[in-house]
């Protein structure tokens, strides 16, 4: 019960102690004025309480002493307002270490143990050595020389014993407080510090993530261009041949400007992570994209693609990860088949998903590869024909799939070849919407 209490006292003094804070302020600093706001605000009817009680008492000199304390706690909450911060804390410190020094020598009332919450408080809210340095010697020799050195009672009656017990209770509830209040600043400030490090770490992902696709989406039709420019400085192509290839050329090079301007738009969505954006879209047209952009490829690989997509078909899911996930499986179909293979491109529909399946006749994988497939980064593997990849392709499909409820199931036998099986949401457009071909690539 008492525990729940003192919970409450400090959420509610926490509340009331944002004066002088600002969205933005730096953590420690704004833990800081925070903690010199609690320290000021039961201060000032703490004090002016004893101000009445020793007026009454007629200790009229320690009577003021306690009025000067409750008007400094207040000046303080004003300088914090007009956002004086290092003023703040040297006023606050220093007019107590004044004040509580002269009561300990001439009233005898525990100061001493006040002056000690004094000397933890400036450990807490100074980083300068040199001024901590100082301060905390002045506060041990003013604690000494109240407790070595006591002066008669000149200026007024001594305390009673009850009221030392009192006071010596208060600064040790006092001083536990502000223990409590700086490990919570500690947790808080770690908890921040390990939030930012994950938030780091994922945009740090997610840039890997994004330079991934960067050099899938380039390097294909650099490849192309480079077998292109090839076979020109060969002369191996005849003049109709030549022509045809130039109209080819102007092809790639408008496709590859094309790439750029969608990986441009990646990168800037990228600066704040990756964000799954679903609409409806026909599936054939980008079907048709991620394979054109591999035709010279399974050109040169002699590889017959058949695809059994209805033109039809329609995905409600984020467009630009699923044609990722499209060229990532046709690339490595491509790249895993033999020459003269044979890969198929076929889809269902079940409970509101579309399945969509890429089978090749190629290498293969064995039970030990496939168990770890979409665990982690895999090392880079050649293709058939020496291609090499960046070892992340399957786990942004992975990934992007799940991104749009849906999944990605494999199935493998060494030199049969490999099926990935994509599940997607299936969509709604009005016929009319339709502008889509069939696509048939022998």
């Amino acid at each position: 019960m008492i525990k729940k209490v003192f919970k409450t006292v400090i959420a509610y003094l926490e509340r009331k102690a944002s004066i002088g804070t600002y969205p933005g302020m730096p953590y420690l600093e704004e833990r800081r004025t925070r903690l010199l706001n609690l320290i000021a605000l039961p201060c000032v009817p703490l004090m002016f309480f004893f101000c009445i009680v020793n007026l009454v008492q007629g200790r009229y000199i320690l009577s003021a002493i306690n009025m000067a304390n409750t008007l400094s706690s207040i000046f303080v909450l004003v300088l914090h307002y007009h956002k004086r911060y290092y003023f703040a804390r040297l006023f606050l410190l220093g007019f107590n270490l004044v004040f509580f020094t002269i009561a300990g020598l001439y009233f005898h009332n525990g100061s001493e143990y006040f002056l000690l919450s004094i000397l933890l408080v400036t450990m807490l809210v100074y980083d300068e050595g040199w001024l901590e340095i100082i301060l905390c010697i002045l506060v041990v020799l003013a604690i000494m020389l109240v407790i070595f050195f006591p002066q008669p009672s000149v200026l007024g009656a001594p305390v009673s014993r009850g009221r030392v017990f009192a006071n010596i209770l208060s600064v040790t509830v006092f001083i536990v407080f502000i223990i409590l209040f700086f490990k919570r600043i500690q947790y808080g400030y770690q908890s921040q510090v390990e939030h930012q490090r994950q938030a780091l770490q994922a945009m740090n992902q997610d840039k890997e993530k994004l330079f991934s696709i960067v050099a899938h989406d380039i390097r294909s039709p650099l490849i192309t261009l480079q077998s292109l420019l090839d076979q020109f400085q060969e002369g191996v192509l005849s003049a109709d041949e030549l022509l045809a290839a130039s109209g080819l050329l102007r092809e790639r090079v408008a496709g590859l400007n094309g790439t750029l301007d969608n990986l441009l738009r990646w990168s800037t969505l990228g600066m704040q992570g990756l964000h799954t954006q679903p609409r409806n879209f026909y599936l054939l047209p980008i079907l048709t994209e991620a394979i054109q952009f591999f035709d010279l490829l399974i050109a040169q690989k002699n590889i017959q693609i058949h695809t059994r997509v209805p033109d039809t078909a329609v995905l409600y899911a984020d467009r630009d990860q699923v044609s990722v996930i499209l060229r990532n499986l046709i690339s490595n179909a491509v790249k895993f088949s033999f020459e003269g293979g044979t890969i198929t491109v076929g889809m269902e529909e079940h409970n509101g998903m579309i399945v969509l399946s890429v089978a090749d006749q190629g290498a293969g994988m064995d039970e030990q590869r496939l168990s770890t497939l979409f665990l982690n980064r895999q090392q880079p593997e050649f293709g058939t024909a020496g291609e090499r990849g960046t070892g992340l392709g399957l786990l942004l499909c992975k990934e992007f799939a799940q991104l749009n409820n849906g999944d990605i199931r494999v199935k493998s036998l060494p030199g049969k070849g490999t099926v990935f099986s994509i599940s997607l949401q299936k969509g709604t457009l009005p016929a009319s919407a339709n502008k889509a071909l069939t696509l048939t690539t022998e």
